[in-house]
């Protein structure tokens, strides 16, 4: 493809995500899906430039919109390509033809965006500290009370595109071996600095490419969700629910922990999710794990197994703001229900799964959303309602993630936003 096309293919995929209710990288995959003739490359520079864009995306459209223009996808392309022009140099002329593949010609307005921006900063002085730091109006209060004086620091980092996180399975290997089957791959990664299991690299890889994948040595999880299984202290012989497994990466993580030894139960509310999970678990050599899935949170499954789990994981629902730097396009358009109705679904989930943990055991709670109210006010109200379950300090379980609670940021810690609490349900005696 010549550079032009691929821009088109960049304000094609970006057209169809203000049309399509979808996330940006099930979009970017369908286009691709149905153009097999876009090559490797192309590929991986078609993405480059949509997911650029997301991470730009208020301070283009700021720009644009003081010009007296609406930011359309195309006349974001067109700013984005003015704005690079000082890195590399190109005009509208080679890139704008008309011809084959490449974009049409730019229009009088269009030329004179252009030359306006060309080479120009992309952060312009007069910018709203919000727009500048790529914060959605929908999030700034909230992300504001939940971060304070760390505001700036912490939005800045989520700018910025996540490394590629790695977790050894425990189950096959350690991470020293992970890490030396790895560099026989010809891939290097280093150990990262809180999980006990986590390798960390820049940039991509194909990864079925590498035996050390194909062998189940290791599995890709940011370190931030492989520490939420850290403080969950699963241990061998355990009865484990993963209430909201998904598909299964924290369900493997626990797996592991308990050398396949024990039971866990991985639920959730789609069966096509679990499904997929499968064939992670035969890869990473795990055959305790059964997988169930829910009609809602309030499945009769959960009352007939009520007291019966030693460690019950509930990884919620959420708003996802800790997760922007891997999905930058969901900041401008969340996906699923909106905040208020997230946070009626988390209460229910919570006290639904509250049901299965017997005394003794532990209830935990976790987000990828750095929000309060989906966060330490979920566990202060589920607290209220329920006498018979104490917090047990995260303090106490890993040094260094946060006292009460783990509150962990891409700017202080390298991972994702996450968030979650540990709660210890008493005998019947102490309650």
């Amino acid at each position: 493809m010549t550079p032009g096309a691929r821009l088109a293919a960049a304000i094609d995929v970006l057209e169809e995500y203000e049309r399509a209710p979808a996330p940006a990288d099930a979009i970017v995959a369908s286009y691709l899906r149905t153009r097999r003739y876009i090559g490797a490359k192309d590929r991986a520079a078609i993405q480059a430039l949509v997911f650029g864009h997301f991470r730009q995306w208020a301070r283009i459209g700021w720009l644009i919109e003081r010009g007296g223009m609406a930011p359309t996808p195309r006349l974001r392309v067109i700013a984005g390509q003015a704005l690079a022009a000082q890195r590399a140099l190109v005009g509208p002329g080679g890139l704008f033809t008309g011809n084959g593949h490449d974009p049409a010609p730019l229009t009088r307005a269009e030329e004179k965006l252009f030359h306006t921006l060309a080479g120009k900063p992309l952060d312009d002085p007069d910018m709203p500290e919000a727009v500048r730091l790529e914060c959605p109006d929908w999030a700034e209060a909230g992300l504001r009370e939940a971060l304070g004086e760390r505001f700036a620091e912490e939005m800045a980092a989520l700018i910025e595109p996540a490394p590629l996180d790695f977790r050894a399975n425990a189950v096959k290997a350690t991470r020293a071996q992970a890490i030396a089957a790895l560099a026989a791959d010809g891939v290097e990664v280093e150990a990262t600095p809180w999980s006990p299991w986590g390798m960390r690299r820049q940039g991509r890889i194909a990864l079925g490419a590498l035996p050390s994948f194909r062998e189940g040595l290791f599995e890709v999880q940011d370190e931030g969700s492989q520490l939420i299984a850290v403080i969950a202290e699963a241990r061998p012989g355990m009865q484990v629910v993963d209430f909201c497994a998904g598909a299964g990466g924290k369900t493997l993580a626990l797996a592991a922990t308990m050398q396949n030894k024990g039971r866990v139960v991985a639920c959730d509310i789609s069966a096509d999710r679990l499904e997929r999970a499968g064939e992670r678990l035969r890869r990473a050599g795990i055959h305790n794990v059964e997988r169930r899935p829910l009609k809602t949170e309030r499945d009769p499954w959960v009352k007939r197994h009520k007291g019966k789990f030693d460690r019950v994981v509930v990884d919620a629902p959420c708003s996802g703001t800790g997760t922007w730097r891997r999905n930058p396009d969901a900041r401008w358009r969340p996906a699923g229900p909106g905040l208020e109705s997230l946070i009626a679904l988390q209460a229910s989930i919570l006290e639904s799964a509250a049901r299965l943990v017997r005394p003794g055991g532990r209830l935990v709670y976790a987000t990828c959303s750095f929000m309060r109210a989906e966060n330490e006010d979920r566990i202060e109200a589920f607290l209220a309602g329920h006498p018979d379950f104490t917090v047990v300090p995260v303090a106490d379980l890993q040094p260094g993630l946060g006292e009460t609670f783990m509150r962990l940021t891409p700017a202080r810690h390298g991972t994702d936003g996450f968030f979650a609490a540990v709660m210890e349900r008493k005998s019947p005696e102490a309650a």
